[in-house]
């Protein structure tokens, strides 16, 4: 499960709906929860909610947190120029974790162009029992290659999708060949495949009101939604659609772990529902077959 959306970023939610969703999810059978140090408002809401929502069960889950933006959306970014200043991060992570260690920790920075401060610092935080493993957040493979030049990079977090199937050409060939761990975000293209959105739908949450801010981005929004209206024609939209996207993440060779947002214990369940089977190769097929139909 990814906790982005319990911080009230994706719309206002309190405290006792985030800790139902988090142990909805848990006790559906989902143990891995992605997390990060700015997810919220304000920042560190969700790392906080989800160190409530997991004590007591603390040595059933995996969390993953991520280093690397906290304060930049309020104005203030907290430098990440010395080792000192990543561990210092790493520890007020682990604080509203309410936990001693994180499972995963990663540098949040998906452009970095020298990782060597954090590849440093979280060598250290590994040695001293903080951190279990480390890698990166990132679209680009450059910036992985570049991360794991020396062969310690153990997880990547990188987008992928239905609607974004990129790193199926060069990314996630390279995971596999480097045996790195893949994380899979946004697997619902931020909630687009669910199929229960239209071209004239307008959002208010903080991240997809950004989408309607200009033409190019409405028009992005609008091709996007079209596609989504294609799989309509096999799959209902709504959990079938859910389900089907989800399951199209983690089928693939790599092996991916899928960590679907949710805001809602009836959205935690559905989200768990996919859990019980990949896609066949043909079934897969049929899916992207129907996305890339003419309108």
């Amino acid at each position: 499960m990814g906790t982005w959306n319990i911080g009230n970023q994706w719309g206002q939610m309190d405290d006792s709906e985030a800790f139902a969703t988090v142990r909805c999810a848990f006790e559906h059978g989902m143990n891995l929860f992605d997390t990060a140090e700015s997810y919220g408002i304000p920042n560190g809401m969700s790392e906080q909610r989800l160190g409530a929502a997991v004590a007591g069960i603390r040595h059933r889950v995996y969390i993953v947190t991520k280093i690397g933006h906290w304060g930049k959306r309020t104005g203030q970014g907290v430098p990440k120029t010395t080792v000192d200043m990543i561990r210092l991060c790493a520890h007020a992570s682990l604080h509203r974790l309410q936990s001693d260690y994180a499972d995963v920790i990663l540098c949040h920075e998906g452009n970095l162009e020298d990782p060597a401060i954090y590849l440093e610092a979280f060598g250290l935080l590994q040695k001293q029992g903080k951190v279990r493993a480390y890698g990166i957040s990132t679209n680009n493979l450059d910036v992985l290659k570049r991360f794991n030049a020396h062969n310690t990079c153990s997880v990547v977090e990188v987008d992928y999708s239905l609607l974004n199937r990129a790193p199926e050409a060069e990314y996630l060939p390279y995971c596999r060949q480097h045996g790195i761990a893949v994380l899979i975000r946004g697997p619902l293209a931020m909630g687009l495949l669910s199929g229960k959105y239209s071209a004239d739908t307008k959002f208010t949450d903080e991240i997809r009101s950004t989408w309607h801010e200009t033409d190019d981005g409405q028009a992005a929004y609008a091709r996007r939604v079209t596609a989504v209206d294609n799989l309509k024609a096999k799959l209902k939209a709504g959990d079938d659609m859910v389900i089907a996207a989800l399951r199209y993440t983690f089928s693939h060779p790599v092996n991916p772990v899928t960590i679907p947002g949710a805001k809602s214990p009836t959205q935690a369940i559905v989200n768990a529902r996919a859990g019980n089977r990949t896609l066949t190769d043909e079934e897969k097929r049929a899916m992207v077959g129907l996305l890339e139909q003419a309108p």
